[in-house]
């Protein structure tokens, strides 16, 4: 089969298309023919050999498969060949055909397609347990998403009203993308390119500040989002694409009782029933048509490094795929 590889930590070039055999199957073990991969941060990052956990070489990135089982392990009880399913993991999406364990499997909803499914899964639950399990979302809270154009920034707004948020305050880098935050449901949108952004966001909010702020910036956009937390209010970092080191004294979320939460979706995947049930809820509201993903591109697979060149430029607008 053909996969995704790389053998050195470097720029989107150290790619390569090689020839490998299928995966063999262990107890338990479904081969799944991949129809769609997701391409994610994380990947760029592995690439790099910056991720938060060691990234072994050689490896075949990808964490999101979308496909048909084409192969069963005799003991597999749930699935059967031909069932379309989808599933999180560690790594190995980069490639025609990926083994899996059939408790990482989840079936994908007739009405829901194979980029669909593959769109979902790391964006999706990371702005689904973001707001809920981490943020502690209430009725009627307010949410400041930044990136609201970004894979989970998209996802974020549309969730966070569909969780009951209040008022919704969507930041991004030019007036299209803010447009596209706002027809998914923001309240309003905020340049965050403005040096004020973060008074205009306490204007917005007549100066009480933000119930749940979603950060994955660092740096100043860190900073300026703290101080915009209203009390007892929370923000959550997801991620520090801006690559600066931030400090801060913790004294300051003392004075209006607020939090900094940190959110790591592999934690997540350490608790199955959290994360199945949460895949299964974001599916239907897929297929129901209350949740609206939006694929900025797709590339084949051996345009993979083009996939990441795209995906690093923040040119981008919602979530790219891989089509082997």
């Amino acid at each position: 089969m053909k996969a995704i590889q790389f053998s050195e930590y470097g720029k989107p070039d150290v790619l390569q298309v090689v020839d490998i055999p299928v995966p063999t199957l262990n107890p338990g073990g479904v081969l799944v023919q991949v129809k769609a991969a997701g391409v994610n941060f994380a990947d760029t990052a592995r690439r790099y050999g910056q991720y938060l956990a060691k990234t072994p070489l050689p490896y075949i990135p990808g964490s999101e498969a979308a496909g048909v089982i084409t192969e069963v392990s005799p003991d597999v009880t749930r699935f059967k060949v031909g069932d379309r399913v989808v599933a999180l993991t560690e790594k190995g999406c980069y490639a025609e055909y990926v083994a899996l364990h059939e408790k990482q499997l989840i079936p994908i909803p007739e009405d829901v397609d194979f980029e669909q499914a593959a769109a979902i899964l790391v964006q999706g639950l990371s702005a689904y347990h973001i707001l809920k399990t981490s943020g502690q979302l209430a009725q009627g809270e307010s949410v400041l998403v930044h990136a609201a154009a970004g894979g989970v920034g998209t996802l974020a707004v549309q969730l966070a009203k569909l969780m009951g948020a209040g008022q919704v305050i969507a930041t991004a880098s030019s007036s299209d993308k803010l447009e596209l935050a706002c027809s998914l449901g923001a309240d309003v949108g905020v340049n965050y390119t403005d040096e004020n952004w973060k008074d205009q966001v306490m204007d917005l909010t007549e100066g009480r500040g933000i119930d749940i702020v979603l950060e994955m910036v660092g740096g100043d956009i860190f900073k300026k989002s703290l101080q915009c937390l209203a009390k007892f209010g929370r923000l959550v970092i997801y991620g520090r694409a801006g690559g600066e080191k931030t400090r801060f004294d913790p004294a300051v979320l003392m004075q209006r009782n607020t939090s900094v939460i940190g959110f790591w979706l592999p934690r997540i995947m350490e608790r199955p029933a959290l994360y199945q049930e949460s895949v299964k809820e974001l599916l239907n509201y897929v297929g129901e048509g209350k949740l609206k993903l939006i694929i900025g591109q797709t590339f084949p697979l051996e345009e993979a490094g083009k996939a990441h060149e795209l995906l690093e430029s923040r040119q981008t607008t919602g979530k790219i795929i891989l089509v082997p």
